[in-house]
């Protein structure tokens, strides 16, 4: 007897529907969080950040809550990029939150690679718009 893909997918969803509940859920939050903190989120990069790069006052002052924050800011770029290659699959902005999690990560080259992405005049053009609606001054490259 053959068994049809539809009969296949239900025995699936069926199986494994909490699974995919909490999955969704997690991808709906995720969602909403991105929806929520993207203009916030621009809104706190330095106009001059991708003209001059140096240490901030914070790591130079606290050097103890600087590394505890770094920590907390890679634990939570590296959950949203797991998260978006989730929602690749599941219901969200996949390649969004992926972006957002690697720009909260640190990793070799990353600051170059902001630059070569920045620099894409539509890239620019939408995070000057967010900056604009935030009134803050546009990102100068």
């Amino acid at each position: 007897m053959e068994i049809s893909y539809l009969d296949t997918l239900y025995q699936f969803v069926t199986n494994y529907k909490k699974f995919i509940f909490w999955l969704g859920s997690i991808s709906a939050v995720i969602f909403v969080f991105s929806l929520l903190s993207i203009k916030w989120l621009v809104a706190l990069i330095p106009s001059d950040y991708f003209i001059k790069k140096e240490d901030s006052k914070f790591k130079i002052k606290y050097p103890f809550f600087w590394f505890i924050s770094l920590l907390i800011k890679n634990v939570l770029g590296y959950s949203l990029i797991i998260g978006g290659i989730f929602m690749l699959v599941l219901p969200g902005q996949g390649i969004f939150t992926i972006m957002v999690g690697l720009m909260l990560s640190n990793y070799p080259g990353k600051y170059e690679i902001e630059r070569r992405f920045i620099a894409i005049p539509s890239v620019l053009k939408g995070i000057n718009w967010l900056r604009e609606k935030s009134n803050q001054p546009p990102i100068n490259i």
